[in-house]
């Protein structure tokens, strides 16, 4: 198992499609959040950094939508198909974590 990974010792192969589209929500996200923080190191209007943050924000919010409708579609489909009905109530303590 992945090193980096936590949680229930699970892992996830992910198709090649799947991965590079997360990947470069990834990678956008991440040149935002480096945007912001030159945006504060020059020392930037203030309402500037909040739409940018904004920004940022909802795009975490879209990464966080695919990825949570890739899990149910496969991830918990393949665990009920199986017979563990437990990934329903791992799927509704995820969504109430992401709800808060």
């Amino acid at each position: 198992m992945n090193e980096e990974c936590c949680g229930a010792n699970k892992i996830k192969k992910r198709d090649e499609k799947e991965y590079k589209d997360l990947m470069n929500r990834l990678k956008r996200i991440e040149g935002q959040v480096r945007g912001v923080e030159k945006m504060v190191e020059n020392d930037c209007y203030c309402v500037d950094i909040l739409t940018q943050v904004s920004a940022i924000t909802a795009a975490l919010n879209s990464f966080n939508k695919a990825l949570l409708a890739n899990h149910i579609t496969t991830c918990v489909a393949e665990d009920i198909k199986n017979g563990r009905e437990e990934a329903v109530n791992e799927l509704v303590v995820t969504l109430q974590k992401l709800m808060k």
